[in-house]
């Protein structure tokens, strides 16, 4: 009994540590209520199926706090970097932001409680339902099932790989979220060219007085041909899951 009971522990925790991070399922819109019941559901399905690398009637209690200790971390890790590479959305939107001139714009996120800019908030608002429209949060179940594959409950936590995964995670999320954002920094380049043309064929036009709006507006029109490259962006995000998850 008191081997199950661990056994059942582990699993809950780096279930409950991965969703801790991971984003939607970590947001504070979702009551806690239901965290709790789906972690709890989810820990016993997986408890039940995944195959066990340790005798846990043999462990001391020292040994014990160990293994829960190594658990979190995967969990954590794991997460971790499923976070870092839902953010490109969101990072190319603040790009976005800063050339349109709202960088001072701020709202409440819901989802974190903090402060943060708009338009990057929009449009990983419109990523979240898009992604949970086509069942990508199995994309979450499918990282924890492959994880207890690749890491069976009461291995040592491969701290290198892991260290790795999250950086490349990182690296990926600044390359793509710029990439996202490249045609339209690109539309603000020939922007800025055309009103610095402007400027020097007629010099008492106000051209930071112009600029202003043309740059809201083109920034409004361009977000409205971008969108499709959100929605493609679900795909990619899969791939980028199979190739930087270390399971």
């Amino acid at each position: 009994m008191i081997a199950k009971l661990l056994g059942f522990v582990m699993v809950l925790t780096r279930i409950s540590a991965f969703f801790l991070v991971v984003p939607v399922f970590g947001s504070r819109v979702i009551p806690v209520r239901i965290k709790v019941a789906a972690t709890v559901l989810l820990s016993v399905f997986f408890s039940l199926i995944t195959p066990w690398s340790i005798d846990a009637g043999k462990v001391s209690s020292a040994g014990a706090a160990l293994l829960i200790a190594y658990e979190a971390t995967y969990g954590l890790a794991l997460g971790l970097m499923v976070a870092v590479l839902f953010a490109p959305v969101k990072l190319s939107g603040r790009i976005i932001e800063r050339q349109m001139g709202l960088a001072m714009a701020e709202v409440l996120d819901p989802m974190t409680g903090e402060r943060t800019q708009p338009l990057g908030l929009l449009l990983e608002t419109i990523f979240i339902v898009l992604f949970l429209s086509v069942n990508g949060h199995h994309l979450f179940l499918t990282a924890i099932s492959r994880s207890y594959e690749t890491f069976p409950p009461g291995t040592v936590p491969t701290v290198p790989v892991l260290t790795s995964g999250v950086i490349r995670a990182g690296s990926t999320m600044l390359t793509v979220g710029l990439k996202l954002a490249a045609p339209i920094l690109a539309t603000f380049l020939l922007l800025m060219v055309v009103l610095a043309v402007l400027a020097r064929i007629m010099p008492e036009m106000n051209i930071l007085f112009i600029s202003m709006p043309l740059r809201v507006g083109m920034g409004l029109l361009m977000m409205a041909l971008f969108m499709p490259f959100v929605y493609s962006f679900i795909s990619e995000f899969t791939d980028l899951l199979g190739k930087l998850l270390p399971v």
